[in-house]
């Protein structure tokens, strides 16, 4: 009897995981814009960098700044960091680059260092360029500065 019991379960627990696979195949599809499974699209045009040099407001505190030009043949390796060339702490005077943060020439215990720190050398783990785009998804951040702002005017009218 109990061994009956469950095949019967398993039985019914195969039944409702393939119904859901079927149930949520059109979910899947439509990540792919209606592309069938054993097709693929054209991918999507690759962004255009801004190249403007014009720094934009971070959304959240501690966000790694935007890159604010093309990097695109910069060669950043265990040989070569291109970025440095400019925002070095002794190249910035003459390159007008902002010098990178205190904090990337400093160890994971806090010591200062006289180079930028390995674990800081690779820039583009952190910073991506400023693209030309839309955003993909509806967005409704609000920027703490708003969010001071309108607790203010509130606070004000009460």
């Amino acid at each position: 009897m109990m061994k009956q019991k469950t095949n019967v379960t398993a039985f019914l627990v195969l039944a409702l995981s393939l119904f859901l696979g079927v149930a949520t195949a059109d979910e899947i599809a439509t990540l792919r814009h209606g592309t069938p499974i054993d097709s693929e699209s054209d991918p999507a045009a690759i962004p255009q960098v801004f190249d403007g040099d014009i720094k934009t407001k971070r959304n959240y505190p501690m966000q790694p700044p935007l890159i604010p030009h093309d990097t695109r043949d910069y060669d950043v390796n265990l040989q070569a960091n291109k970025c440095m060339s400019c925002h070095a702490r002794r190249r910035t005077e003459e390159s007008q680059a902002p010098m990178i943060s205190v904090t990337h020439y400093m160890d994971r215990e806090g010591n200062f260092l006289a180079e930028i720190s390995p674990r800081r050398y690779f820039c583009n783990q952190c910073h991506v360029n400023q693209t030309m785009t839309r955003e993909v998804l509806e967005n409704d951040f609000q920027d703490m500065d708003e969010l001071i702002e309108e607790r203010a005017a509130k606070s004000k009218d009460d």
